[in-house]
């Protein structure tokens, strides 16, 4: 028996909230627990449900995802992240693994690519997005920034 994974979904434009929502129910042992619009907002409700998953955006209020990274990880040491943003910068795709993600989808790609992303950030797995073929992520710095917006 299969158990269910919990999801935490984080992103500040609520019509792109719903899309997402709608994606990841298409499984049914995904379970969104929450859905919060910024950054701390999503550390606090990271360390209230310990979901298994944490969908993250980067342009947020008050703490962009980026920053909100590393907060979310010292709560729920468990839960892995995956980045969902616009972002199609290679330097913020780094910046964001380097944060603590265990992942990284380009908002543009996620109807191909972000289910996929989720079944291999739960299998312990780092996923980046295909718009980053070619780029070798391995030898990113650790960043944090409020430049990130």
């Amino acid at each position: 028996m299969s158990r269910t994974i919990r999801i935490l979904l984080v992103d500040d434009f609520k019509p792109w909230r719903s899309f997402v929502a709608s994606l990841l129910l298409k499984n049914p042992e995904w379970q969104i627990i929450c859905q919060v619009s910024d950054g701390l907002e999503a550390i606090q409700k990271a360390q209230e449900f310990q979901p298994d998953l944490v969908v993250l955006d980067i342009g947020l209020p008050n703490l962009n995802g980026i920053d909100a990274a590393p907060s979310i990880r010292n709560v729920a040491p468990e839960s892995k992240i995956l980045f969902l943003s616009s972002n199609r910068t290679s330097e913020v795709a780094a910046a964001a693994l380097s944060a603590g993600g265990h992942g990284y989808v380009v908002k543009s790609e996620a109807g191909n690519e972000l289910l996929l992303a989720i079944e291999a950030v739960l299998l312990g797995e780092r996923f980046v997005s295909s718009t980053f073929t070619g780029f070798d992520f391995t030898a990113t710095e650790g960043h944090s920034s409020g430049e990130f917006r």
